[in-house]
C-alpha cells in the first residue's frame, strides 16, 4: 500500500499572497518554510503573529506555527517543492522588473535536487518560466532540466498564478480555479498534483506562457471596463450629470453592466499587469494602453476637481477618506487615493485631516505636508469638506445627519443620498 508523503514546502515571499499561501498549504499538513528578505516579517511570522491585514489570516498563521508546520526565515532550505511569490513591479517606461523573481530562482536553484518542483506564482510577462528554467540550467549543470535536457528530467518547473480578492484571500486561494503552466506536459501535471492537496477549485493544466498570459489577460480585461467608467465620470462631470444615476439606470439594460467608477486604479494587480502586455506587443495594443492611460489619469481629475472646491472655500478644513487602493483593507501599493490625498496634503498643508483606519500613520509620501492623520468622528467634527477616496464600510456607515451641513465630493458614490454641491460652492458642479 503507498503511503502519500505530503512534501515539505518553501514558499519565496511572505506578503500580501506569499503569508496567505503558505498558511493554506501549512493548514493542508505539509511543512512549510517561508523565506523573506526582511527579518522582522520573519520575526514576526514566527512569533505566530502577521504584518499585514486579511480577514482571518491571524489565527490561521498562529495555528500552523504553533503546530510547527509553518515557520519564516532568510534563508532558503531543501525541500520538495518552492514557490516563488515575491513582487514583479514595473520600472522605467513601465518596463516589467522581472528581478526579485530571477533572485528567488537563483537562491532556490542551490537547493535544488532531483524530484523537486519549482512553481512561478508571482505574476509576470510572458517568458519569464522560461527565464526561470534557463537559469537553474546554467546554475545546476548537474541536474536534467525540462525544456532543456532531452532525457527525462531530474525537477519539474510551472506558473500558477494566484487569481484572489483582497479581504477574500483565504478563500479564494481555495475555491477559486487554477491555471497550471508546465514547461513540459509531466511539469504541469506534478504541480497540479501539488496545488490539489489544498485547492477546491478546479486545475486546469495548459503551458507555461498561456498560464502567464491569461493572469495578464484577466487584470487587463478589469482594467479595460473600469477605465470605460472613469472615463464616463469625467465626461458626466462636463456635462453637469449625475454620474451614479446614468451608471444605475444604464444597467437595467439586461446586456449592460458598467462598473463603478473611482479616483483610479490601485493595488499590484490591475495598475501594473496591463503593461506587461503593453510591453510584449507595443505595437499592437492601443485599448490597453489607452485604458491604463485613463485610469492613470483619473487621479490628476480628481485632484484637479478637490482643488478648486478647497481653493473656493479657502477657511473649510478638508477630510479626505481613506488611503488604501481598495475597501478594507491596509494594502496601499500603487494606491490612486493615496496619489490623491499626498498631492493635496501637500497643496494644503494643515488644512488635511486624513481618515485611514487602517493606518496607524501617515505614509511617508506625506512627509513635510503638515497633514494630519485623525479619526472618523473628529473629521466630522472639524472638517467642513468630505472626500471620500476609498469605500470602507466604515465610511459608508456614516448617516446623512452627520453629513448633511458638508460640502461633499464623492468620488466612491458611497453617500448617493448626500446634497448635491451647489455650483456657487466651487463654480461648478461635482457629479463624480
Amino acid at each position: 500500500m503507498l503511503v502519500d508523503k505530503k512534501p515539505d514546502v518553501c514558499v519565496m515571499g511572505l506578503g500580501y499572497i506569499g503569508l496567505p499561501t503558505a498558511a493554506v498549504i501549512a493548514r493542508s499538513g505539509c511543512r512549510v518554510l517561508g523565506v523573506d528578505v526582511n527579518a522582522e516579517v520573519v520575526e514576526t511570522i514566527n512569533r505566530g503573529e502577521i504584518h499585514i491585514e486579511e480577514v482571518d489570516l491571524d489565527g490561521l498563521v498562529q495555528g500552523v506555527v504553533q503546530r510547527k508546520l509553518l515557520r519564516a526565515s532568510t534563508m532558503v532550505e531543501p525541500a520538495d517543492v518552492f514557490v516563488i511569490a515575491v513582487p514583479t513591479p514595473f520600472g522605467e517606461n513601465h518596463a516589467p522588473d522581472i528581478s526579485y523573481v530571477l533572485a528567488a530562482a537563483t537562491s532556490i536553484a542551490a537547493a535544488l535536487k532531483a524530484g523537486d518542483t519549482v512553481i512561478v506564482e508571482s505574476t509576470s510577462p510572458v517568458g519569464t518560466t522560461d527565464r526561470v528554467k534557463d537559469l537553474i540550467a546554467q546554475l545546476r549543470l548537474d541536474l536534467k532540466v525540462p525544456g532543456v535536457t532531452g532525457d527525462t528530467p531530474d525537477i519539474a518547473i510551472a506558473y500558477c498564478p494566484e487569481r484572489v480578492l483582497p479581504g477574500k484571500i483565504l478563500e479564494e486561494l481555495i475555491s477559486n480555479d487554477r491555471s497550471i503552466g508546465g514547461i513540459t506536459p509531466r511539469c504541469a501535471r506534478k504541480a497540479l498534483s501539488f496545488y490539489k492537496r489544498f485547492v477546491r477549485g478546479e486545475c486546469v493544466t495548459t503551458d507555461a506562457r498561456s498560464a502567464e498570459m491569461t493572469k495578464l489577460v484577466e487584470n487587463a480585461f478589469r482594467d479595460v471596463n473600469i477605465a470605460f467608467a472613469n472615463e464616463l465620470s469625467i465626461v458626466a462631470d462636463q456635462m453637469g450629470l449625475d454620474v451614479w444615476e446614468v451608471i444605475r439606470l444604464a444597467n437595467r439594460h439586461p446586456r449592460v453592466n458598467i462598473l463603478q467608477p473611482g479616483p483610479g486604479v490601485g493595488g499590484h494587480c490591475i495598475a501594473v499587469d496591463p503593461w506587461f502586455i503593453v510591453h510584449g506587443a507595443p505595437d499592437h495594443t492601443p485599448l490597453i494602453r489607452t485604458a491604463r492611460e485613463v485610469n492613470d489619469g483619473k487621479v490628476d481629475h480628481v485632484i484637479a476637481r478637490a482643488t478648486a472646491l478647497i481653493e473656493a472655500n479657502p477657511t473649510a478644513k478638508v477630510g479626505l477618506f481613506g488611503l488604501a487602493f481598495k475597501a478594507n483593507i491596509d494594502d496601499f501599493r500603487e494606491s490612486p487615493a493615496k496619489k490623491v490625498a499626498a498631492a493635496l496634503a501637500h497643496r494644503f498643508g494643515s488644512r488635511i485631516h486624513v481618515i485611514e483606519p487602517y493606518a496607524a500613520t501617515l505614509p511617508r509620501e506625506f512627509d513635510g505636508s503638515g497633514a494630519m492623520l485623525t479619526d472618523i468622528d473628529s473629521a466630522l467634527l472639524d472638517c467642513e469638506i468630505l472626500i471620500p477616496l476609498v469605500d470602507h464600510d466604515a465610511f459608508k456607515a456614516i448617516p446623512l445627519a452627520e453629513r448633511s451641513d458638508k460640502l461633499v465630493y464623492d468620488t466612491r458614490g458611497i453617500w448617493p443620498d448626500q446634497p448635491a454641491i451647489e455650483p456657487k460652492a466651487v463654480g461648478l458642479r461635482l457629479a463624480s
